[in-house]
This record gives structure tokens, sequence and C-alpha cells, in this order.
């Protein structure tokens, strides 16, 4: 079975994580470092893929600044998307040739991972959109969405699962173009706040399961903007 790292940011401002993608991304691409997975929250933040159109998002950017809401251009697939407290953020930086060298079934698996995490864990049933919009959802509505990038061959970027989250911020966006009122949570799903804690352990295991790896906790320090891991 292969072995991953497991990286946890707990709340960290979106920039900063990019940055520490980055760093972790080349890493792995000199074979410096093996693959790992990240989970973060980050503060209120809108991020637009590759095709993202700006009249997606339906405030001027100066308001979105007012509420402290940052918006970055980044490269990966998919349009608009909102992060935020209580949605689970994945990063998986995975070296793809040891995982098939296959994209499509990659992502396929990062959904397969909610997916089994949703039925196991609350009997819920979710799945794909038979449209191919990437991502998991709950009848008409997403409850995960996914956007990778990929460089020489390593993913980076990932999935945005939506817990406790504020579902009320997606207002300001249409999200992933889909239109209004397609975004649900798991807090809604159930009717209660979720042990948000338990559900990162659930979902970590989730991800082992479907990719068939085990995971070591790995630690990050931060000295002056540069990193070394442990």
């Amino acid at each position: 079975m292969k072995k991953i790292g497991f990286l946890d940011l707990g709340v960290c401002a979106y920039s900063k994580a990019l940055d520490i993608q980055h760093h972790i991304l080349g890493k792995v691409q000199r074979a410096e470092m093996g693959d790992t997975l990240i989970f973060v929250q980050h503060p209120h933040v809108l991020t637009m893929g590759r095709r993202a159109r700006e009249e997606n998002i339906f405030v001027d950017r100066e308001v979105l600044k007012q509420k402290n809401i940052d918006v970055f251009d980044i490269n990966r697939g998919g349009d608009v998307t909102y992060h935020g407290y209580g949605q689970l953020v994945g990063y998986p930086i995975f070296d793809l040739n040891r995982f098939g060298r296959d994209i499509k079934k990659f992502v396929y698996d990062i959904e397969y991972s909610i997916i089994d995490d949703l039925k196991t864990n609350h009997d819920i049933q979710a799945g794909v959109n038979e449209g191919r919009y990437t991502g998991v959802w709950i009848g008409d509505k997403k409850i995960c969405a996914i956007g990778i990038g990929v460089k020489k061959w390593v993913s980076y970027h990932g999935f945005a699962y939506n817990i406790n989250t504020d579902l009320e911020y997606f207002g300001y966006i249409n999200p992933c173009g889909l239109g209004d009122n397609t975004v649900t949570s798991l807090k809604e799903q159930k009717g209660t706040e979720m042990d948000f804690e338990k559900e990162k352990q659930n979902v970590l295991e989730s991800f082992c399961n479907r990719f068939d790896v085990s995971y070591e906790p790995i630690k990050l320090i931060d000295i002056g903007g540069e990193y070394e891991i442990s």
C-alpha cells in the first residue's frame, strides 16, 4: 500500500495556502517529497478557474473587498466558486505517474471518496452529474466542488466539501456557472451543525480507502515565508 503525507493547515488564508501548495508541488515534481494531501479551511474567498467569467460574480470587487472577501484567479479547471469557514478544502498533490496517469480517473476517485463518505457515515445517497459537471451532487444540488490543475503530471488544487458552510455567500456568485439554488451542505442535509473535526477524519479515511493509500501526518514550519516540512 502506498503511503501519503497528510498536512492539516487548520484555518489558513488562501494566499498562504496557495504558496504552500506551490512549494510542495515543486518538491513532488523534483521527487524531493512524496504525495501529499492538504486539508484546510479558508477565510472568505472567491476563486476563478480557467473557464471563469467575470459576470458570474454578481457584485463589484470593491463590494467584495468591503466584505473581506478576496478574489483569486487561479490555474485550475472550472468557473468561479466560494471558499469559507465550515467548508473542508482538500488539495491532493500527487504524482499521477503513481496513480495510473489518468486524470479523469483521478477526478472520479476524488468524487467517489466524498460519495463514499456521505453513504457510509450519513446514509445520504449522492452521485456525479450525468451531464458531467464535475463534483458531487445530492439530487440537483452540489455539495462538493472539484477543480484540479496538473503540472508535469503532478496534481494540485482539489475539492471543496460543504460541511457547515454558510450557503448565503454563494449568493454573491453564479457558482460554477450553474445558476441559483444549486449548492447544498452537509449541515443543510442533516438539519444540524456537524462536528467538523469528526467529519474531517471521516473524509480523510474515505479518501485513503478510495485511493488505496495510508497516511502519515506531517508538519510544516513557516520561517519567514520559507517552509520546512517534517
